[in-house]
């Protein structure tokens, strides 16, 4: 069969004719050269127009096709096509099966054999067998179906039959069985069955569909995910048996037509039992202790939330689409139900005593429940309770247990990384050393559980919080002791001073981040939730007082320990900044004060640059903060201590601006509100004052009266009143003195004999204006002097701080000194006409001043008590001089 063939030659006939018969047909000369050929062949020789070869084994049962005719030379290569039709049968059309059974009953039993036969060829080569017959199969099948005149329906039939048998005992896809079920279907009408061919159908149905329920039922055994294509197999039984249930033929031959749904899901049902039984039994532990019963529960629980797993994401949407059976229901309700029964059965066993590794067994024991009871989720919506739905309580006692689990692990890992702490920076760009790490590592494992409690109960729910918070404030304050005599004990052979002040700053960094950890709780813990789910049994106050006034409490402790920290790395600075301002104060030098105070900002710029890099910033403005309120006072005490020494003052002033700038650091340290303090503001003006040259300090004194004369509308000594105009034009300035009013008397006769001296001040800066004086009054408290004085002075003058016109009203003596009635003072800068370029035309517009007369106090002030110092100053002993002689005669009280 493999090397034969059929092979088919194609000839052209030749008759023999008579000469006469072809001349009497010649039309042309071709005609009669054909003649002339045919003359030379042998008498009756037929013409080969081509062949045919075909292996036998190409051929099918039937066929019906074109051929093309192949030539035996290449003179005439296209010899055209031959139709042939191919039947083949068997001579022995008569065996012993075919005489005692239907034909159809031959024809499936040879069918189950070649289709046996196929799936133990692929099963053989590990390859899944797609339901096609192989080519020398389907002939043979062929051939008895036409030898036997088998109709087309009773061969689907045969094929079902054998493929639904087979399938039952046999592993293959069952996609194969809906072609059959849809070549019935559609024939069903057309064809009629004898009896026993409808007994022999309807078993064959009731048959597959008792064993696809069974396979459903058992559906974690027969397709387990592990096996490639399960999936498919599954949904493809599905499908099977869902076509099969709606047929025509099924429900005229199944005389109790069964419900399917109804079927699988009671198969499901008894199948999930089954399973979780076996998963029990199979995990069941060798020993009999709480201990290992709780990790085998646990073990069980794993197991369950897989299979539940599986079912809603894998195998439910094929139930739903086939059957509209919800699977994930139907498992979780059943074992759900198994798994309280059993777990609450174990957990009988244990009583009250329960011993603390049992405890801890039961922990995961808890989880597991806890998402299995979490997967409720998925299902559709359903009224009554679960059996799982108080399943904490059944763990109440074990919860203090867990807790203080919890507690100790923290706290003895906080201990642990204290002790392996060299207090270095971990990592290049960061200023802690590495117990801050495991330190949020405790914390963050404390949140866990907290978040895997999830306990149920709001007010048993606040109970367990308080006491996690407390734990947790109790293993922040610990830290910050044993960091300290971790730092401590590290510094105790050091002799590198840098180095222990390295370690103070790592402690201060490390405490300053568990602060940040323990401010992060309220959030991590989500005591908002806590708060709402507490709302209707706990009052908002005690929440407050209980945990919120409690991490209060903590966070001081902690700032506290970080100013403690904070303070001993500024005393070390303290020290050497101390030292610094004592030699600027005191030496003698007469260098410039930017080249005095160098000593002192090298080595601020290097004691803070190294402790900018090794503290955080918040710490570093912290040590900024009290470095700047001692450097302060350092500097207070240095001033009070000078002699009278206007340069010594200048360093210090100088040293101020210096630290002031170096402190701001152009905005990157402490912020000029902080460094503005009343302190700072005092000590600046008194050191600008002290370290002034005494014609600055006259000019300020000037200054300030002219401020006081502005503040003062008391007239209780009497006023004078002026017009004042300047002239640009002359650089003329031109007062009139119109009169004083309310004088105070001064003779014995109750009145007084008053005139008005007129300098312009301060005397340095007009040392060629001569004093003017007005006419003398006689027995006059309102005179009336009407005098006009002119004075040559530049503008530039005028503008000078200080320059003031001073109008003196004195009571005249003949026989001893002239007694003062009061001083005012006019400042040059507010002269009408200084800051016009063209002469006022009209003097009479300009406005009357009216200047309320003062008396300087009896004490003097700061700038005449520093002008007094100066006793090298001839200028400023003759200007103090001058105002003593003033403030003897003043009315004012001390």
């Amino acid at each position: 069969m493999e090397t034969a063939s059929f092979h088919l030659d194609m000839w052209d006939s030749d008759m023999v004719e008579s000469v006469r018969h072809k001349l009497g047909e010649l039309t042309d000369l071709h005609g009669l050269k054909r003649i002339f050929k045919d003359a030379r062949k042998d008498k009756g020789q037929d013409d080969f127009l081509g062949n045919v070869v075909l292996r036998l084994k190409d051929l099918h049962c039937w066929d019906d096709q074109w051929y093309q005719l192949e030539p035996r030379t290449e003179t005439y290569p296209n010899r055209g096509q031959c139709h042939l039709q191919f039947l083949l049968t068997h001579k022995k059309r008569a065996t012993t099966s075919s005489r005692t059974q239907p034909s159809y009953t031959v024809h499936r039993h040879l069918l189950q054999q070649l289709v046996s036969y196929e799936i133990l060829q692929h099963q053989a080569g590990s390859i899944a067998w797609d339901g096609e017959l192989s080519r020398h199969a389907s002939t043979v099948l062929y051939l008895h179906a036409t030898q036997k005149d088998l109709s087309d329906f009773h061969q689907v039939m045969a094929q079902w039959l054998a493929y639904s048998k087979l399938y039952q005992s046999l592993e293959f896809n069952s996609s194969c069985l809906l072609h059959q079920i849809t070549s019935i279907e559609y024939q069903w009408v057309q064809e009629r069955l004898r009896p026993e061919q409808k007994e022999e159908l309807a078993e064959s149905f009731q048959s597959l569909l008792t064993y696809g329920v069974s396979l459903i039922r058992r559906y974690r055994i027969i397709f387990p995910l592990s096996v490639p294509r399960s999936t498919e197999r599954l949904q493809s039984l599905l499908r099977v048996l869902v076509q099969m249930c709606k047929m025509k033929a099924f429900h005229e031959l199944c005389t109790l037509s069964p419900d399917l749904p109804q079927m699988v899901s009671t198969a499901l049902k008894s199948g999930t039992t089954e399973w979780f039984h076996m998963k029990k039994q199979h995990l069941k532990p060798m020993v009999k202790s709480m201990e290992e019963n709780g990790k085998a529960l646990s073990r069980l629980l794993l197991e369950v939330i897989g299979d539940l797993q599986q079912c809603q994401k894998i195998w439910n949407k094929f139930f739903i689409n086939t059957l509209k059976l919800n699977l994930f229901s139907i498992a979780y309700l059943e074992l759900e139900s198994l798994v309280a029964e059993h777990v609450q059965e174990q957990l009988r066993e244990v009583g009250s005593s329960m011993s603390k590794p049992t405890a801890e067994s039961l922990f995961q024991l808890y989880m597991n429940l806890q998402e299995l009871y979490q997967m409720k989720g998925f299902l559709p919506k359903r009224d009554g309770p679960l059996a799982l739905s108080n399943f904490h309580q059944w763990f109440k006692e074990a919860v203090p247990q867990w807790l203080q689990k919890a507690y100790t692990i923290a706290l003895e890992r906080a201990q642990r990384a204290v002790q392996m702490d060299q207090l270095m920076p971990f990592g290049e760009h960061n200023k802690h050393s590495t117990s801050t790490v495991d330190l949020s590592t405790c914390y963050a494992q404390i949140v866990k559980t907290w978040q895997q409690l999830n306990w149920p109960d709001p007010e048993e729910a606040f109970m367990i919080m308080v006491k996690l918070v407390e734990d947790m404030c109790k293993i922040a304050l610990m830290y910050c002791r044993l960091i300290k005599e971790r730092a401590e004990a590290l510094s105790l052979n050091e002799q590198n001073e840098g180095e222990a002040a390295n370690r103070l700053c790592i402690v201060v960094n490390n405490i300053k981040q568990l602060r940040l950890l323990i401010l992060k709780l309220p959030s991590q813990l989500d005591w908002g939730q806590l708060e709402q789910r507490t709302g209707a049994v706990i009052d908002h106050q005690q929440i407050q007082h209980t945990l919120h006034n409690q991490l209060d409490s903590t966070v001081s402790c902690l700032d506290h320990e970080v100013r403690d920290v904070v303070q001993a790395l500024a005393t070390k600075l303290e020290k050497g900044i101390a030292r610094h301002i004592q030699q600027l104060s005191s030496s003698n030098d007469t260098r410039e004060p930017e080249d005095s105070i160098i000593p002192l900002m090298k080595f601020l710029e290097s004691e803070l640059q190294y402790l900018n890099e090794h503290l955080v910033q918040e710490n570093f403005k912290s040590l900024l903060t009290l470095l700047w309120h001692h450097t302060l006072a350092l500097l207070s005490a240095a001033a009070e201590q000078q002699i009278p020494s206007a340069q010594c003052y200048k360093k210090l002033h100088c040293a101020l601006k210096s630290l002031e700038l170096c402190f701001h650091a152009e905005g990157c340290g402490l912020p000029l509100e902080t460094l503005h303090t009343a302190a700072f503001l005092s000590l600046e003006a008194h050191l600008a004052l002290c370290s002034a040259t005494s014609r600055k300090l006259i000019q300020k004194y000037f200054s300030n009266r002219i401020q006081q004369q502005l503040d003062t509308s008391s007239e209780k000594y009497g006023a004078v009143t002026i017009k004042a105009l300047y002239r640009p034009s002359e650089q003329k300035l031109r007062v009139e003195v119109l009169n004083a009013v309310n004088l105070i008397p001064l003779d014995s006769n109750g009145l007084s004999d008053p005139f008005v001296q007129l300098t312009l001040e301060p005397r340095h800066e007009f040392p060629e204006v001569v004093a003017r004086t007005t006419q003398c009054k006689r027995n006059e408290l309102h005179p009336l002097f009407d005098e006009a004085f002119d004075f040559l002075i530049p503008p530039e003058k005028c503008r000078q701080e200080g320059a003031c016109l001073l109008l003196t009203v004195f009571d005249y003596d003949t026989l001893g000194a002239n007694d003062l009635e009061g001083e005012a003072f006019f400042p040059l800068c507010h002269l009408p006409g200084l800051d016009t370029d063209e002469d006022q035309a009209d003097a009479g517009r300009v406005p009357q001043t009216r200047l309320p007369l003062t008396h300087p106090k009896p004490t003097g002030d700061e700038i005449l008590r520093l002008l007094e110092s100066r006793k090298g100053d001839k200028e400023a002993q003759a200007f103090v001089k001058l105002r003593k002689q003033r403030a003897k005669q003043s009315k004012e009280m001390e």
